[in-house]
């Protein structure tokens, strides 16, 4: 068996390999960033807002459980099988997207999505840490995350431009089709499992174990506990951003391509701003950017209430992507910084179950208050969350 070596450059082919299937993982969520929202009220006749966003709630319930027990077992069942298993399951979700004839078969669709995700993602993100070792982690979230959301941002826009010239079904979701498909084959072919990677960075690390992984990642480490509820308030905000602001960018009277430009911004900044933020990860402080992400997070969303324009948004649309692109390379790499080699997969799960509990918490909270005081409401209180969520990063995390 050939020696095993960590670091970006050594192993540069398997991780290239796994960005670009990361690329098609992201596609499957773009494929509803936009439109799903407008299928719900013209092809199926909902109103209430809580309706509406419960596809992101079931995405977001399921795909964090899915987090967990994919960080479990990625050292019993192997990284690559769980990849795989991924990809199968996302197999039928465009022809159910494609031929749902009730809002049940897209809740449907959305816990097979939330299960894909968890799978994929997951698989991906422990698979490129366990690749480049200590040196440059911050550098391989960031370009694992950017290749996930510039995919989501650039099919979003797609999707939108695709539904407002032939329909919102079916064209928009043959992309997934394609999507499904090679990443399954790209997966199965020339993916290596990085389980020796693991055992090598073993022999050299001196972090202590976790006695506790889930408490200790969840709250009782002040770091990783920090981190914790910060990427769930970070995804408690996207949830609202993916199910609200479509909608409240259609009473403002913007039209379904302007809508998929200014909702396609956020993705596309907060996913090219990684490639940058990625590697600021690796130099700077990560309390430090974890708190300035937050804040600026924050800032933009409590400005929308009183955006009225075209430009307004789409200004505010980059400012949320910016301060998104900051926290989100950052938190994997602060996880895998505080956790032991043989407990990083199960913590990042861990931290990943509670990430993506924020979809749903935030989907959830926001359809109530914007159901009973209206759309400025749900933004600004997130908003308010997402500031005080910086605060506990300045508070807490050493």
């Amino acid at each position: 068996m050939n020696e095993v070596k960590l670091g970006l450059r050594q192993n540069w082919q398997q991780f290239t390999l796994l960005v670009v299937i990361n690329a098609f993982v992201g596609g499957m969520v773009g494929l509803e960033r936009t439109i799903l929202p407008e299928i719900a009220e013209v092809d199926f006749g909902i109103a209430a807002k809580t309706a509406i966003l419960s596809f992101i709630i079931v995405f977001g319930v399921v795909k964090a459980i899915t987090n967990y027990y994919t960080g479990a077992l990625a050292n019993k069942l192997g990284r690559k099988n769980l990849l795989m298993l991924g990809w199968l399951i996302a197999l039928p979700i465009p022809f159910i997207l494609i031929y749902a004839p009730s809002w049940s078969w897209i809740i449907f669709a959305n816990v097979l999505l939330g299960i894909n995700q968890g799978l994929t993602w997951s698989s991906t993100v422990v698979m490129k840490i366990d690749l480049v070792g200590e040196k440059d982690r911050g550098l391989a979230m960031g370009l694992n995350e950017s290749a996930g959301y510039l995919a989501v941002g650039g099919v979003a826009f797609l999707t939108g431009w695709i539904a407002s010239e032939y329909g919102a079904r079916p064209y928009p979701f043959y992309m997934g089709i394609a999507f499904a498909f090679i990443g399954l084959i790209l997966s199965w072919l020339f993916v290596k499992d990085t389980v020796h990677h693991v055992h090598a960075e073993t022999t050299t690390s001196d972090l202590p174990k976790l006695k506790n992984i889930f408490w200790e990642t969840t709250w009782k480490h002040k770091n990783l506990g920090s981190i914790s509820q910060a990427g769930l308030v970070n995804n408690l905000n996207d949830g609202m951003v993916w199910g609200l602001f479509p909608i409240l960018l259609a009473t403002k009277n913007f039209d379904l391509e302007q809508i998929g430009k200014i909702v396609a911004l956020y993705p596309i900044v907060w996913g090219l701003g990684q490639l940058f933020t990625g590697k600021m990860a690796d130099h700077f402080n990560k309390k430090n950017m974890l708190f300035w992400g937050m804040l600026v997070q924050g800032i933009a969303l409590l400005l929308m209430v009183f955006a009225d324009s075209f430009f307004h948004f789409a200004i505010l649309s980059v400012v949320l992507g910016i301060g998104t692109a900051i926290v989100y390379p950052t938190f994997l790499a602060a996880i895998a910084d505080y956790a032991h080699p043989q407990q990083r997969a199960e913590s990042i799960g861990i931290f990943r179950l509670w990430r993506d509990l924020g979809y749903a918490v935030g989907a959830l909270l926001t359809g109530i208050i914007a159901d009973s005081l209206g759309l400025e409401w749900s933004v600004a209180v997130i908003g308010g969350l997402t500031v005080a969520s910086a605060g506990v990063v300045w508070a807490r995390m050493k």
